[in-house]
């Protein structure tokens, strides 16, 4: 089994944001297992951690945009294709400002400094999605399809193809993934002229310069505008290539512009928030496609992983610990005791079950004729659950009480009534340390998810 790793040094960065022009620096940190992706704003609250997952995407116009509690950042793709192209599982992403820095338009400084950081292999199984059948995605305004087919590794295949005479059809392949550093992260952005004039008359690119896009020339052009661009861009000349792009940079390949968007592919799948065994073919792809058919792979994820988080258990099984035992470890006594039995636990999870009964005080007024459980004693009697397992990693529980420090990302997906029985099912999102206990929890109703979240709680010795 593979190892998820970590850069072994912090290591910074700087340059151009593309769209905003403004100087912007990168900090990237290790980070502890588990941790994935992430992106701090430190000039507006370190404390905020925007996730990289395709549920806070809110924009992909020019670049892929995230967003979480208030805090952005634009343009992310790059930075993240050079962090799965080097197998890096686990780093935290500083910044400075809004958007990462344009650089020379690829992945390739990006990757460069991550390597001088190095990399260290941690304890944590590098946990990957592998998908088990074919799955498409069609765009038909935009002319776009896509193609997820199972396979033992990550593979990537794209056509490009936008009628334009000069970059014709291009086709680019990943069969491999140690291969992305010598044949996918130089890849540059490429654009039209046209397109290149209007993103100019609309302030955007303020950042940008010929020497971080290639700039394929679509339509005739005088002297007068190419000596324009020259001046707009504090270079002596731009004339035009035998080949139809501007002579302000060198191809790396003939079909660089395919390795770009294949590259743009691979920072944007990042976002399932785990690496994925699947061959991507994506005809056509581009920021909008590919992060709709990220989505829908990611619910794909989720399922799956639902299924296996299932509590499977006989109903006639023992119970690793009865009330009784509860109660020797748990400070909560009738009528908030919550929890009757745990079914399983280990040293990263714990299953537990209660009977909902209508014997239950809060059934009283909630609500008369229509008894639903509180949402806010089902989120308890998870936390219960969980403080099972960190009061396991102390010799004398009964001296303890665990207290909430924060709960997220709380959904309730079905109401619990009384004869339902609950079965908690929560994994540790990091390892317990100091006391603190981060988990990720799902409650079910037999089959179906009534309720899930994300808790924080420490245990703190009785005064």
């Amino acid at each position: 089994m593979e190892k998820q790793c970590t850069i072994s040094n912090e290591v910074h960065i700087s340059g151009t944001g593309l769209h905003t022009g403004q100087q912007v620096s990168i900090t990237f940190k290790p980070a502890p297992e588990n941790y994935g992706y992430r992106f701090v704003r430190t000039d507006i609250n370190p404390d905020i951690e925007i996730k990289a997952l395709v549920d806070n995407v809110i924009d992909t116009s020019r670049g892929t945009t995230l967003e979480y509690k208030g805090s952005k950042v634009y343009t992310i793709e790059h930075v993240l294709a050079a962090l799965v192209g080097l197998q890096i599982d686990n780093v935290r992403i500083e910044m400075d400002g809004a958007e990462t820095p344009i650089l020379d338009g690829s992945s390739r400084y990006y990757v460069e400094t991550l390597q001088k950081a190095g990399k260290t292999a941690q304890n944590a199984e590098r946990e990957y999605f592998e998908l088990a059948e074919n799955m498409s995605y069609i765009n038909s305004d935009d002319k776009v399809e896509y193609l997820a087919l199972p396979s033992d590794e990550f593979k990537v295949s794209v056509m490009i193809d936008y009628g334009n005479e000069v970059l014709g059809t291009q086709h680019a392949s990943l069969q491999h993934i140690e291969q992305f550093t010598d044949e996918i992260s130089k890849a540059r952005t490429f654009v039209f002229l046209h397109e290149l004039e209007l993103l100019l008359n609309h302030n955007l690119i303020k950042g940008g310069d010929l020497s971080n896009a290639i700039v394929y020339v679509d339509k005739p052009v005088e002297q007068e505008e190419l000596d324009r661009l020259a001046s707009l861009f504090n270079k002596p000349t731009v004339s035009i290539t035998q080949k139809g792009y501007l002579n302000n940079v060198e191809l790396f390949s003939y079909n660089e512009p395919a390795r770009h968007k294949l590259l743009d592919v691979i920072g944007d799948f990042a976002l399932l928030g785990k690496p994925i065994k699947a061959h991507i073919i994506a005809t056509r792809p581009g920021h909008k496609n590919n992060t709709e058919f990220a989505k829908i792979i990611k619910k794909k994820m989720k399922d799956e992983e639902t299924k296996k988080a299932l509590p499977q258990f006989s109903p006639d099984a023992k119970p690793l610990f009865d009330i009784n035992d509860i109660m020797k470890k748990l400070p909560h006594r009738p009528p908030f005791l919550l929890i009757d039995k745990i079914m399983e636990m280990s040293e990263t999870h714990v299953i537990g079950s209660k009977g909902v009964t209508m014997n239950e005080g809060f059934f009283v007024g909630h609500f008369p004729g229509n008894p639903v459980m509180p949402g806010v004693l089902q989120i308890e009697a998870m936390a219960q659950t969980g403080g099972i397992l960190v009061l396991s990693t102390v010799p004398d529980p009964e001296n303890y009480i665990t207290l909430f420090m924060k709960i997220d990302n709380v959904k309730f997906r079905q109401q619990v009534v009384p004869g339902d029985t609950i079965n908690f099912s929560l994994k540790l999102l990091s390892p317990i340390r100091r006391g603190l206990c981060h988990m990720e929890g799902i409650a079910y109703v037999g089959t179906k998810i009534v309720m899930e979240a994300e808790m924080l709680a420490q245990i703190i010795k009785k005064k």
